[in-house]
């Protein structure tokens, strides 16, 4: 037997001895346990029924918990959805109007009045995008009542007038008038007097006028006006305004510490948008009402902080049954920590936006892009396209007052018709676009500086504000979107900001030409001095040129003359020039080749009568004759002949007033110390027209012609000399 057989059958002894071993252990284990369980079974039967009554009822007690949760989750989920409806209902009923309002029809002609304060060149510029935005949607006629200063009111007459929209009427009311209304109340708001001139609304505004919706001029509509004119069949008596409650915590005195606002209702109402029923308002003698209320309030408060809002506030505090709530959709307030975001569910919600905000467009929005996008479109938008009939109220579409009648002799097959027809363009205009303030000097002798210009001559402001220290009145034809890239432009120059006794007067692009005499006219008209100088954007005075002409105007005793004052004009090539600051300079550069007379090279006829050889040795004032196509620049008398409109574009527009001038008996005096100077420029699309088109050059012959002989038809025997001047 091998070691290797030895060793297996050592193993399998082992291994039998092991298992031998354990069934005997079984053995004894189970008759023990038997025994055992005999003596214990009864007390583990208790225990076993014990546990499975403890785990019965712990399963219970756990069903009973998930349904407790279960029921609770529900009831919290059904009071959060009872609180969001409610919350919906009252925060998005424009919605549910909106929805109404398609059922509720409105009279197509029923006009709509809207009273608005405004006053000052700011206002009166601000208004006109809330005047836009309303007119964009419009349906009705529309009755504007401003309750204005005179500078407002001049502003704005002549911008509708200009402006020639059909089914529109506009009445101003000085507030001046009725400022010992409420002068007597101290107001911290920047508005002023003006800001409390809706409290007397119904003893301004005319005594058949029933109702009529208030607006601020920081409103932007984003729907028809006539939505918000039905609104009023809500306003049945005893209600007297219809009113959306302030977005922000201002009366609820949270603002800051020791905020001690004026009393209101609740978070108290934003008096921006109002409904107001002036008939009931009447009846109830609201100003007596007001008065008493804002009186006992001044005793503790001492002041209005937000203006008229703080006591139409306390009145309501003190009667809540005059005021309708509106819907807040027709008032979203931009002002900071707002809930304006709770007054529409979409955009397409909102009906109007108050930009109430000291910070305007700047002011934190979620959706600040959105609103300013609109008020943007509306700033930019072309007033000329609102210009559109009603036609379902056709006998409310001419306006009388405004249109200008056309002449029976306009021709449309006339191969100068447009040329004809620009002459009775109406051109909205807005005088006074910026500030503007002006002192009469105590000699009479003020001169102010007339000129016209376009975008492309921005440039030539500031250089002119350095030269001439004087008043001046510029006329600037512009878009509608060029209008606010001027305004920009002048408010972030140091040089024009400070300069308030300049006057800009938009004229807005229509037709096809450009109306420089119309433009001419518009800053002529405007003119605040007795005399005018009667200059081109273009050209640089010299230094000192207005307080020479001052002198000059008393030395040669214009006030007593007919005389018109020539003041030389040269040009230069360059760019950028020493600029002469004398008479010496300026030979010398001529002799040097620098400067030239202008226009020598191309039309000399312009400005040969002003005889330049003899001015270089004058030293006194020299009289010249009027001769064939000459056009000086001069100064005269403000109350001058106008520039004749017919001539647009380029060629003769100033040809043609000078010879009036000369009709009219004037003297024509050089000035010997004077002189301007023409800067370079690129040519104007017009003279590109008068180079290109032959039906341009042959109708500017007929006009001139045409104006020849009314000018000798106008002054008798002694105008027949330009019939044969050619």
């Amino acid at each position: 037997m091998t070691m290797t057989a030895v060793k297996i059958h050592w193993k399998k002894g082992l291994l039998l001895l092991f298992m031998s071993t354990c069934l005997i252990c079984l053995y004894f284990s189970k008759t023990n346990n038997s025994q055992h369980q005999r003596n214990v079974g009864p007390i583990l039967d208790r225990n076993l029924d014990l546990e499975k009554k403890v785990q019965d009822s712990e399963h219970e007690n756990q069903l009973l918990k998930t349904q407790l949760r279960i029921s609770q989750s529900q009831l919290q989920h059904t009071y959060e959805l009872y609180e969001q409806l409610k919350e919906e209902r009252n925060i998005s009923s424009s919605v549910n109007q909106s929805d109404c309002r398609s059922k509720i029809t409105m009279p197509k002609c029923e006009v709509i009045h809207i009273a608005i304060v405004c006053a000052g060149h700011n206002s009166s510029r601000e208004v006109i995008t809330l005047i836009k935005s309303i007119l964009f949607y419009r349906k009705n006629p529309l009755h504007f009542h401003f309750i204005s200063d005179e500078i407002a009111q001049l502003t704005l007459s002549t911008l509708f007038k200009t402006w020639d929209l059909p089914g529109l009427e506009v009445s101003f009311y000085l507030a001046e008038t009725y400022k010992s209304d409420v002068s007597w109340i101290p107001n911290k708001h920047y508005s002023g007097i003006f800001g409390l001139m809706k409290l007397v609304f119904m003893k301004i505004l005319p005594k058949d006028l029933e109702k009529v919706i208030v607006l601020d001029t920081d409103i932007t509509f984003a729907r028809d006006i006539a939505e918000l004119w039905q609104l009023f069949r809500h306003l049945t008596s005893p209600k007297l305004f219809g009113l959306v409650e302030n977005q922000s915590d201002w009366y609820l005195g949270t603002i800051w510490k020791k905020h001690n606002p004026w009393p209101a209702l609740g978070r108290g109402y934003n008096t921006g948008l109002i409904l107001l029923a002036l008939d009931r308002l009447r009846q109830i003698d609201w100003m007596k009402m007001w008065r008493l209320i804002a009186e006992k309030e001044l005793m503790s408060l001492l002041s209005t902080s937000l203006a008229d809002q703080d006591i139409f506030n306390a009145v309501i505090k003190n009667h809540p049954h005059i005021v309708y709530n509106l819907p807040c959709s027709w008032n979203v307030q931009l002002s900071e920590h707002t809930r304006s975001e709770l007054c529409y569910t979409e955009l397409s919600d909102i009906q109007a936006i108050h930009w109430n905000s000291p910070l305007k467009l700047q002011v934190k929005n979620k959706h600040i892009d959105f609103f300013r996008n609109l008020y943007l479109s509306f700033l930019e938008y072309d007033g000329n396209l609102l210009r559109r009939e009603l036609f379902s109220c056709d006998h409310l579409n001419s306006n009388i007052s405004t249109q200008e009648t056309k002449p029976p002799d306009l021709d449309e097959s006339d191969e100068c018709y447009d040329f004809r027809r620009e002459r009775i363009l109406m051109h909205r205009t807005h005088l006074y676009y910026l500030d503007y303030e002006y002192t009469p000097k105590p000699d009479g002798n003020d001169v102010t500086l007339v000129a016209q210009l376009s975008m492309d001559r921005l440039q030539m402001l500031e250089a002119l504000c350095k030269h001439w220290d004087g008043p001046m009145s510029l006329a600037v034809y512009m878009s509608d979107a060029d209008a606010q890239q001027f305004l920009v432009y002048v408010q972030t120059s140091e040089i024009l900001r400070s300069r308030k006794d300049v006057s800009y007067h938009v004229v807005y692009k229509d037709g096809q030409f450009y109306p420089v005499n119309h433009l001419r006219n518009t800053a002529l008209n405007e003119v605040k001095t007795p005399y005018v100088f009667l200059a081109d954007i273009d050209f640089l005075p010299m230094y000192g040129l207005y307080s020479y002409l001052r002198k000059m105007i008393s030395t040669l005793d214009v006030a007593n003359t007919n005389k018109a004052l020539v003041v030389p004009a040269f040009e230069t090539l360059h760019y950028r020039i020493n600029f002469p600051k004398s008479k010496t300079d300026l030979l010398h550069m001529l002799d040097m080749g620098s400067l030239f007379t202008f226009r020598y090279h191309v039309w000399q006829k312009g400005h040969a009568p002003t005889n330049f050889p003899k001015w270089r040795i004058s030293t006194m004032p020299y009289k010249i004759q009027w001769d064939t196509d000459f056009e000086p620049y001069i100064v005269i008398k403000k109350d001058c002949p106008q520039y004749d409109k017919r001539f647009v574009g380029f060629g003769w527009n100033k040809v043609a007033q000078i010879m009036e001038i000369d009709a009219q008996g004037y003297e024509f005096v050089v000035l010997p110390n004077s002189f301007i100077i023409h800067m370079p420029h690129t040519p104007s699309f017009d003279i590109a027209k008068f180079r290109s088109s032959s039906t341009y050059r042959k109708c500017l012959k007929i006009l001139k012609d045409e104006f020849r002989k009314d000018l000798s038809k106008k002054y008798g025997f002694g105008a027949l000399k330009y019939v044969a001047t050619e």
